[in-house]
């Protein structure tokens, strides 16, 4: 390896937030756009009381997330049709393909860090619009 071909560890402070196809903001991260990385992205997600995002699943990439504060319900598989409630100091993982709705149903914010394996923040974000009216509002 000669020195150009070296890699670096980055710092990364949050400074700004993206809003995500999913319906929500994220703080930006560790990915592949903010300091070149090749197989992972991770980010801090903050859900307001009330809000939820839409439908979706990520393609060929597995997410893992641990609630920092609050509380968090996600809807997921083929239909929906199964709920996991998050609570601070949980950890939830969700595989690689599976449809899933994550909505905060409490009165206060629940911020969680999200890891990836798509180093691309949003390219294997798919939305799936039909699955949206399945979960209560």
């Amino acid at each position: 390896m000669n020195k150009t071909d070296r890699r670096t560890c980055s710092l990364v402070r949050p400074s700004g937030s993206y809003h995500g196809k999913q319906g929500l903001s994220y703080f930006e991260g560790v990915s592949a756009q903010s300091v070149g990385s090749c197989g992972i992205c991770m980010h801090v997600v903050t859900i307001p009381p009330g809000a939820r995002a839409k439908a979706h699943l990520h393609e060929s990439h597995e997410t893992a997330l641990y609630v920092i504060s609050g509380e968090a319900v996600t809807w997921y598989g083929d239909r929906l049709e199964h709920m996991a409630v998050t609570r601070a100091g949980d950890m939830f993982y969700i595989p690689a393909g599976v449809p899933h709705l994550p909505a905060n149903v409490s009165d206060a914010p629940c911020t969680a860090v999200i890891a990836r394996t798509d180093a691309n923040e949003q390219e294997s974000v798919v939305l799936l619009p039909e699955l949206d009216g399945l979960v209560p509002r």
